[in-house]
């Protein structure tokens, strides 16, 4: 259980996120080789602190040998006590958290290394908190967390954290409704893979690069290649972008991640793709996205929800400046 700030923060059960470990004396190396982000260098985390800055946690993506995202995580070091050899735990979609793990395991090959699909025995829950500020949030002995970047929303500031611990021990009944929580994950801008996505995005399609996803000066990982040509040679025409639309234009349209999206004036092939979405808790009417989406069909006209006759998608501005390419 968490000790809360004085201001009752929300906190709810994220059924939708899952937990991998990696352990042991090669642990770092392993990962370094693998990820699109620098691994090295984390700092340790223990409860009662929860990891926080980018020396604790970073923003990771896995990559197919073409260069398309896989799998995205958000990654911390928590060994199991100040003796043991590394865990790394990367907070995780559910959805694909299995198959990562297996696909991970398949290059440990000699290094002393194990990966652990941990989703069935460790919960996942979500934390925020409306005065922008949660570092004076403690965890209990046994438990991992760490905190994401701060999101505003309704001219609001909430601040962030993913909190894991394992479903053997009683805990504290926390809520099931995740909205608020999911619905500031779409307004972060910060893009989650899941298994309708996978394969579907090189990192700049979903700006990755912008939110502290890439490291460009690491070494060889897979995909590498590709990421790095992406970027040097402006090779990136789509974006993710922020948009929203009314739930009663709908008419039963499910805004479910890879749901495509087109522009009015070219209704035969696809605009782009739903990435993450969320209904708005001020605003029951109101559906917040996460698009990816061809920079060219932003120029002008009208973006579509489902098909060229679908609900008009308004465009929203980015909470973050997108690196140059």
């Amino acid at each position: 259980m968490i000790n809360k700030p004085q201001n009752t923060p929300n906190q709810a059960t994220l059924s939708q996120w899952g937990l991998i470990f990696v352990e042991g004396e090669d642990a770092a190396s392993f990962l370094q080789n693998q990820l699109s982000n620098s691994v090295l260098g984390l700092s340790r985390t223990f409860a009662p602190q929860v990891a926080q800055t980018y020396d604790s946690v970073r923003l990771v993506g896995y990559c197919s040998p073409k260069g398309r995202l896989l799998a995205s995580a958000w990654l911390g070091l928590f060994p199991s006590d100040a003796n043991a050899t590394d865990r790394f735990a990367l907070f995780i979609s559910k959805d694909i958290a299995a198959s990562t793990a297996k696909r991970l395991a398949m290059f440990v090959l000699r290094s002393k290394v194990k990966v652990i699909d941990a989703s069935s025995e460790w919960n996942v829950s979500g934390y925020c908190c409306d005065d922008g500020d949660i570092g004076e949030l403690k965890i209990e002995a046994g438990q991992i967390g760490l905190r994401l970047p701060d999101v505003l929303a309704n001219n609001q500031t909430y601040s962030r954290a993913l909190i894991a611990g394992k479903n053997d021990k009683p805990e504290k009944r926390l809520s099931d409704d995740a909205m608020q929580w999911n619905h500031l994950e779409v307004m972060s801008a910060i893009p989650r893979i899941v298994l309708a996505t996978q394969e579907q995005f090189v990192p700049q399609m979903i700006n990755f690069e912008s939110v502290a996803g890439v490291d460009f000066k690491k070494g060889c990982y897979p995909g590498q290649e590709i990421v790095a040509r992406s970027q040097y040679r402006g090779a990136i025409k789509r974006r993710l972008q922020l948009a929203h639309t009314n739930q009663d234009s709908l008419g039963g349209i499910l805004t479910t991640p890879s749901l495509e999206i087109f522009h009015a004036n070219d209704p035969s092939q696809p605009a782009g793709m739903v990435v993450l979405s969320s209904p708005s808790p001020a605003d029951p009417n109101r559906i917040d996205l996460q698009v990816e989406c061809k920079l060219e069909a932003l120029e002008s006209g009208e973006i579509h929800l489902g098909s060229a006759q679908g609900p008009v998608l308004k465009i929203d501005s980015l909470p973050y400046p997108l690196i140059e390419i």
